[in-house]
């Protein structure tokens, strides 16, 4: 796939951190950790990448040391490059910018970067959804249609908590947003916005200098919703597999998804695949006696006990005697002898001792944070 190449890609790293607190205390949305080897940022990018956008900036806000770890020159995903290519985008990029309180006030901080580029139009996406996504099939519905905006939605059922971390979409029989409500107190099946959306670079930039002359900060808020009668904001529903992450809940739900052969057929798509940084890990190591069930095991990883309908990230171990089950266990984790790990989530770096025994449960997973000592 290919779309023209005069499209700009915008990814949000640090958007909607607050759903998920635990993880994001230390790194960005776009830099959490998902699935055994990506990172939240990986499926994002690589849509755009998949879809010949080859001129994507990442706008960063606080605690994005680890992202620009995780993402390097971009070669991983096609992105170093001499023209185009990646960008990372720290804030205050605009010397009468400040810390931004939303995405109209970053995009006021970056509109130097935005009036550089020679694209026509502007694709925005943030990194709280796990999905593939055809940019090309939504550019042309956008271009079709004649939308001033065209916002991306799907189906789905949200609980009371999930709706108020969300918006929604009321969609007409034209397939036009007539309605934008914004965490609403509401549960059951909506069209839930996926905070990807395409617009032509002028009027971007026309949104963005009134936004700046009235103070406004919230794109959701003042442009979606404030001024959906104004412009021509067409819904484009996305039908692909996908979760959102909206709480510890929804990602620890998310992950456990992958273990079924299913989910991850619909997930990771031979004709677009999702790229992450390549690390010189050596095979999973599995010892005489071993037993995994059901799970996904990173590179790097050496299990000398039992793990059952898990997911261990790179270079983590289980020694002799221990059970972990339920779990998702990050990055050179560290799970000694005799231990009985049950619906846990652990960070990176995690050392837990002999003989504990830790135990939550799916609705309630209990999370240990980086480097901590048990």
């Amino acid at each position: 796939m290919s779309l023209n190449k005069n499209i700009l890609g915008l990814i949000f790293a640090n958007m909607h951190e607050d759903a998920i607190p635990e993880l994001t205390g230390r790194r960005t949305m776009g830099s959490v950790l998902f699935g055994g080897r990506y990172r939240m940022i990986d499926f994002v990018l690589s849509s755009m990448t998949n879809s010949g956008v080859d001129e994507v900036g990442v706008v960063t806000k606080s605690n994005y040391q680890s992202l620009l770890d995780h993402l390097g020159s971009g070669r991983e995903w096609d992105m170093a490059r001499k023209i185009g290519g990646l960008h990372l985008l720290p804030p205050f990029s605009n010397v009468t910018s400040g810390m931004y309180r939303g995405r109209l006030e970053a995009l006021y901080g970056i509109t130097d970067f935005i009036k550089a580029s020679a694209a026509d139009y502007v694709i925005m996406s943030d990194c709280d959804v796990v999905t593939s996504f055809d940019y090309d099939a939504i550019f042309d519905a956008h271009v079709k249609s004649g939308a001033d905006i065209t916002a991306v939605y799907a189906r789905a059922n949200l609980d009371l908590e999930a709706a108020a971390r969300s918006n929604v979409f009321g969609i007409d029989e034209d397939g036009r947003v007539n309605n934008v409500m914004i965490n609403p107190q509401i549960s059951g099946e909506c069209n839930v916005a996926l905070n990807t959306y395409v617009i032509s670079k002028t009027l971007l930039m026309t949104i963005i200098s009134e936004g700046a002359s009235k103070g406004h900060y919230s794109f959701a808020r003042s442009i979606l919703q404030d001024r959906c009668g104004e412009f021509r904001i067409m819904g484009y529903k996305h039908d692909n597999y996908f979760s959102k992450i909206t709480s510890i809940k929804t990602y620890y739900d998310s992950n456990m998804a992958l273990l079924s052969t299913e989910n991850r057929k619909k997930l990771f798509l031979d004709t677009n695949p999702i790229y992450t940084k390549i690390r010189d890990n050596p095979p999973a190591k599995f010892a005489i006696g071993a037993k995994v069930r059901n799970s996904i095991v990173a590179d790097g990883c050496i299990i000398e006990g039992e793990v059952r309908d898990s997911i261990l990230f790179r270079g983590a171990r289980v020694a002799k005697g221990s059970v972990v089950k339920n779990s998702i266990i990050m990055q050179d984790t560290v799970i000694s002898r005799n231990c009985t790990i049950d619906s846990v989530i652990t960070d990176k770096a995690v050392k837990i001792s002999d003989g504990k025994i830790l135990t939550g449960s799916s609705n309630y997973p209990i999370y240990i944070g980086k480097g901590a000592q048990i």
